[in-house]
């Protein structure tokens, strides 16, 4: 037997603001039963039997196909039969659910169903963003939890559902999002870990650099943001969740719990705040596939808008100058992460959006047209390679192949960047800066390197600033494209 909460039976909606309200309601039940049997555990005391609380799930039936007149790409069923899916956070998620639970109940025509699943929650994932109770334990009593609780289980936590390669089993509902509940926690506990901020601080706009370079003016940036006290950004946010709100904004509860880490997490992130989570979320992911990888498997459990790149890169043809920008319209996948989860035939598409908003921001902020902005700016095929010394390679195969795909300019994280874009359908776009040109003699040099760096990457980030507020006025509903979901597609977006 296992002490659970008191239960929640399943019901019936018809508004998607009960259905959120009940969601909050066994969610909230859920986490408190979990933190009193914790807290207990912790101060001491025995507990006599197993402690288990279940997330909340929501599922539709339909039987029919959706005759949806929207020009939105998610919201509805991919045909006739039984979806659900279960669901975490909704402190954090709300304004998302209530989103997705709308077009469910305008696209169907049928009610939704909320109860309790039979998913754990994991005792780990039901701590507030502050409690480290599980610290003060002793060994023996830290290897006891896991016959009183419920740990993570790996199992629950899977890509097959974004990769298309998850099967429901005969009677089993069919998928109604690409994560389920366990998931997210696990990638908003990561989250923390990796960028050292709280997940309630990141926005829907997300700028991954290479270069620390970037991260200094992007700090500069926001600084000077919130002491004009004129901008639509009410906070700038850094590492160890230190909160600096706009000139003549109060502080509000929770502001004053941030300090300035001891040393700066693996990949720091900062956020430029707006009210309605529209801002920009900057990300130093340093350098190779793997953290690229790593950083996007878990902000895509956000949802996010878009994510771009903007780094410096290695340039190709003679013809470019350092300081040259290169649009992405194609990438080489040589950086071996995603191999298994996306195979190398699967084409990974420009998306006209994101693509049109870069180069109307490289024009807006250059100042440069038509002959003159194609001078410095091409649109052509990146590669990323997980080879940092690929230049030393025998033979000089790279070379070989590099030619052959066309490919202008090489990095080590965009194609990984993009590929998860698309894997996990969200927005994606590259504008990298040509800092040294090996094939042709010039590599980087410090005292070359620093003026570069100066004379660059705030043009290069006021570009991708610039980018993302064309974004943002182009409104979402023009955003998420229609080439990023496959043809059997879960509603949630």
């Amino acid at each position: 037997m296992a002490s659970l909460p008191n239960f929640i039976a399943p019901a019936r909606f018809d508004d998607p603001a009960a259905a959120l309200a009940q969601v909050r309601s066994i969610y909230d039940t859920s986490v408190a039963h979990l933190r009193d049997a914790l807290q207990r555990y912790v101060a001491g005391e025995t507990l006599s039997q197993h402690v288990r609380a279940c997330y909340p799930f929501v599922r539709v039936h339909t039987d029919t196909v959706a005759r949806a007149d929207s020009r939105l790409s998610y919201g509805f069923v991919a045909g006739p039969g039984t979806y659900e899916t279960t669901l975490s956070r909704p402190d954090l998620f709300g304004d998302y659910y209530l989103e997705q639970f709308r077009l469910l109940l305008k696209n169907h025509h049928v009610s939704l169903e909320v109860g309790t699943s039979n998913q754990p929650i994991p005792i780990h994932f039901s701590l507030a963003e502050n409690d480290h109770l599980e610290g003060s334990l002793d060994a023996a009593r830290r290897l006891l939890m896991r016959d009183m609780f419920d740990l993570p289980d790996l199992a629950a936590m899977d890509d097959g559902i974004a990769n298309g390669t998850h099967e429901s089993s005969p009677g089993e509902a069919q998928p109604l999002s690409l994560f389920t509940a366990p998931r997210v926690d696990y990638s908003l506990h990561r989250l923390r870990h990796y960028t050292g901020t709280v997940p309630q601080h990141f926005q829907n706009f997300v700028l991954f650099t290479n270069y620390q370079f970037y991260i200094d003016e992007f700090v500069r940036l926001g600084h000077e943001t919130m002491a004009s006290g004129d901008s639509d950004y009410v906070a700038f946010v850094e590492p160890g969740n230190v909160v600096t709100r706009r000139a003549g904004l109060p502080m509000r509860p929770g502001d004053d719990l941030g300090a300035v880490p001891p040393r700066l997490p693996q990949m720091p992130a900062y956020h430029l705040v707006r009210e309605d989570r529209a801002g920009i979320t900057m990300v130093n992911i340093g350098v190779g596939p793997a953290n690229a990888k790593t950083i996007t498997d878990h902000i895509a459990v956000l949802r996010p808008h878009a994510w771009i790149m903007l780094g410096h890169c290695a340039g190709l043809h003679n013809t470019q100058q350092l300081g040259d920008y290169v649009l992405a319209h194609g990438y080489v996948r040589e950086d071996h992460v995603l191999d298994e989860d996306l195979p190398l035939w699967v084409p990974l598409p420009p998306l006209a959006e994101v693509q049109m908003a870069l180069e109307a921001a490289v024009a807006d902020i250059t100042q440069l047209k038509g002959r003159e902005l194609k001078r410095i700016m091409r649109t052509g095929t990146v590669a990323s390679t997980d080879n940092r010394n690929w230049e030393l390679l025998p033979q000089r195969t790279p070379e070989r192949r590099f030619s052959q795909s066309r490919a202008i300019a090489l990095d080590m994280e965009s194609a990984t960047i993009a590929a998860n874009g698309f894997r996990f359908r969200v927005p994606y776009g590259t504008l990298l800066c040509v800092s040294d040109k090996p094939l042709h003699g010039e590599i980087k040099l410090p005292g070359m390197a620093n003026h570069f760096y100066r004379e660059r990457v705030d043009q290069h980030l006021r570009i991708g600033i610039r980018a993302i507020e064309l974004l943002r006025q182009a409104g979402v509903d023009q955003l998420h494209s229609r080439k990023l979901r496959s043809f059997a597609e879960v509603a949630f977006q």
